[in-house]
């Protein structure tokens, strides 16, 4: 018997909160919405902290605080604006990451989506690939029939770890200023036919 695995990425904080919080936004639609932009604002953030790109993040990383970040996200915005049906498929997210990061400078950061509708034995082997090269994966949950899962219903947000259990693989998930552990089994099977996926950075 093999001995299970975990990794967790070494994520920042801002004050208390793990990771950035759309409920800090005062812009009634990005508060409700913002959750696209809020992913990428994190994943900038993450990247800038490990010095895996530079001028990602326009500010000071070392005053990040929640009025700054407040700032960052509404710089986000033109990039992926909240919008009626939200922001639902991989490809908005990436053509709007990638028009931010060209315009901050940076063109060699490559993305590429994994679609919600291949077999999650390939999911947990790519999330695990990421982990290792401590990359965080943003994932787009839409509809679940799990309504233990609402709060991510239509939601973006990123997953930075994962462990090994005897009933499948976990993912720590980010979002809303607080680390959850889920079942990445449960999460990819939504039951609903239209699905969403993660971005892979590279």
């Amino acid at each position: 018997m093999t001995d299970r695995k975990k990794k967790e990425l070494d994520y920042f904080y801002i004050g208390n909160s793990y990771g950035g919080n759309q409920d800090w936004f005062h812009n009634p639609m990005m508060h409700l919405g913002g959750c696209g932009a809020a992913t990428a604002c994190d994943s900038c953030l993450y990247f800038e902290m490990k010095k895996m790109k530079k001028n990602v993040y326009p500010y000071e990383f070392e005053a990040l605080d929640k009025k700054s970040y407040e700032a960052f996200a509404m710089m986000m915005r033109p990039y992926l604006r909240p919008r009626w049906g939200g922001i639902d498929t991989l490809d908005i997210y990436m053509d709007g990451m990638r028009r931010y990061l060209l315009d901050r400078g940076n063109s060699d950061l490559k993305m590429s989506g994994f679609d919600g509708n291949e077999s999650v034995l390939y999911a947990e082997k790519v999330v695990k690939q990421q982990m290792e090269h401590n990359v965080p994966v943003p994932f787009l949950l839409l509809s679940h029939k799990n309504q233990a899962l609402k709060d991510f219903h239509w939601h973006w947000f990123l997953l930075v770890g994962y462990e090994e259990r005897a009933d499948g693989l976990y993912v720590k998930a980010a979002t809303y200023g607080e680390a959850v552990w889920l079942s990445l089994r449960e999460l990819w099977n939504t039951g609903y036919q239209k699905k969403g996926g993660m971005i892979l950075y590279r």
